[in-house]
């Protein structure tokens, strides 16, 4: 489990065809490596990875197919800038939201615009993921935990202040550019609650949620 708030910007050092998949080799000068144990879980753009080989700058890290087809980490290349998150341990503040580095799909930064000294994005996402994002929930951004501020369809905007923008690689990010999204947890349990059994009666109804302002009305 991750936090969504990013510790380190690393960079690609080298990218190792095996057999159909990928190692990716991370230059992580700002991460503690020191702590960090082969076979501990770190977050790359989002994406839980797991560490291996790892030297006292660097660590490694091998990406199945199934990852390279369902997240940005395909298209990565040398030098690309990565956001870095070591796996959240029980003396950590959580000061994000519960992130497990599943990424759900890929979305589309759409818009980028100024707004006073803070920076308002518009990111696109696949129709299946649109409900999940609430105004005012949370959504992971390329590891990044993120308020939601507005939902169009399947289109929402959030706000990035400048602590955020110099903590990642978002200023880096392009119009057009793929990210790595995954929505709140707490969203698809409430789903599952809400649509399994039906006739078991727990007695949760959207109609219920959207009472006590867990789901928004229709």
């Amino acid at each position: 489990m991750f936090t969504g708030i990013i510790k380190a910007v690393g960079s690609v050092r080298a990218i190792t065809q095996r057999g159909g998949d990928v190692r990716l080799r991370i230059e992580a000068p700002g991460l503690d490596l020191a702590a960090v144990a082969t076979g501990d879980s770190i977050a790359v753009n989002g994406v839980c990875l797991t560490a291996v080989d790892m030297d006292a700058g660097s660590f490694a890290a091998d990406v199945s197919v199934e990852t390279l087809n369902n997240t940005t980490l395909g298209g990565l290349h040398q030098d690309s800038p990565v956001n870095l998150e070591p796996a959240l341990t029980l003396a950590s503040p959580l000061g994000g939201h519960l992130v497990t580095g599943h990424v759900d799909g890929v979305g589309r930064l759409i818009s980028r615009r100024d707004e006073a000294r803070s920076w308002r994005l518009e990111v696109e996402v696949p129709g299946a993921l649109a409900r999940y994002i609430a105004r005012k929930g949370s959504v992971c951004v390329d590891g990044i935990s993120l308020t939601v501020n507005e939902v169009n369809g399947p289109r929402f905007g959030v706000n990035i202040v400048p602590h955020t923008m110099d903590a990642t690689n978002l200023g880096q990010r392009q119009i057009g550019d793929p990210v790595n999204i995954e929505v709140d947890i707490v969203a698809r349990y409430l789903e599952r609650l809400v649509t399994a059994d039906k006739g078991g009666g727990s007695g949760l109804t959207r109609g219920l949620l959207e009472e006590y302002g867990f789901a928004e009305s229709h």
